[in-house]
């Protein structure tokens, strides 16, 4: 992915430049006016607003964010979250070579670079590993400019040193994010992913209730998001993506899609 131009900013964070310059402007020249309480309140609704766009993870207001396949191909994109994990993932990696099938595991690199073998194992059977920043913090979506450039870049090397593929593809930790994400994006060539849809895996322990919601009105281009790390477990005890997977491969091959990475996915 090569940058071809300079970074912009959205016409969302353009808007809030403008209104934060014109409430300086005001300020300066109406310092007593009740034009600057109105401008004020104006303020913080902006700020308010664009705290709520960092909040929503489908949104694309802050920045470009990739939700579903670009082509009308009659293909899918599974996507793994927050491994490697020792214990689940190479269960998963079962599943997924009895199937055919190749993911696209968004991992954290502090554990790329704790288990370095099983990385290595999820490249050689044919699976992308994109970035899901170094060490998933839970306060990444109030970091800083240089907060987040340093989390994105280090995780870019140790990836790209444990697998020999640099990623090309980021998503935010719980999909949670600020303005400043998109122009660290831009310089390092990144390209921010969220999901058609989502099981909440995490937190539902009900394999069925998880394949509803990932195959309700499944349809060409959806990215679906599953975890082989911090997964629900089931009533039988083991994480649930291990029941969901085998089911979820079977109906969405049924409908006569294909399962592809992100990176054949998105090409034009």
């Amino acid at each position: 992915m090569t940058k071809t131009r300079k970074w912009q900013p959205s016409a969302f964070i353009k808007a809030s430049l403008v209104l934060h310059a014109v409430a300086v402007a005001t300020a300066l020249v109406w310092p007593q006016s009740i034009v600057i309480v109105i401008v004020i309140a104006a303020l913080i609704a902006n700020h308010a607003a664009l705290a709520a766009a960092g909040l929503w993870p489908k949104s694309s207001l802050l920045g470009p964010n990739t939700l579903r396949l670009p082509s009308g191909r009659a293909e899918v994109a599974l996507t793994i979250d927050d491994g490697p994990d020792p214990d689940v993932t190479p269960q998963v990696l079962d599943i997924l070579k009895a199937y055919g099938i190749q993911a696209t595991f968004f991992c954290i690199a502090s554990k790329v670079n704790k288990y370095p073998e099983l990385a290595q194992r999820m490249v050689a059977e044919g699976h992308h590993i994109e970035n899901h920043s170094m060490v998933h913090r839970h306060n990444f979506s109030v970091s800083g400019l240089h907060g987040i450039r340093k989390e994105l870049a280090a995780a870019q090397d140790v990836i790209e040193n444990v697998t020999g593929r640099r990623p090309l593809f980021f998503r935010a930790p719980a999909g949670l994010r600020n303005l400043f994400l998109d122009p660290v994006l831009h310089q390092l060539d990144l390209q921010l992913v969220s999901w058609t849809r989502r099981g909440f895996d995490t937190r539902v322990r009900d394999a069925q209730k998880i394949l509803d919601r990932l195959l309700d009105n499944a349809q060409a281009g959806d990215i679906l998001l599953l975890h082989d790390a911090n997964a629900a477990r089931g009533s039988n005890g083991q994480p649930v993506i291990l029941d969901v997977l085998p089911q979820l491969i079977e109906q969405i091959t049924k409908q006569n899609l294909q399962f592809v990475r992100l990176e054949e996915g998105m090409r034009i």
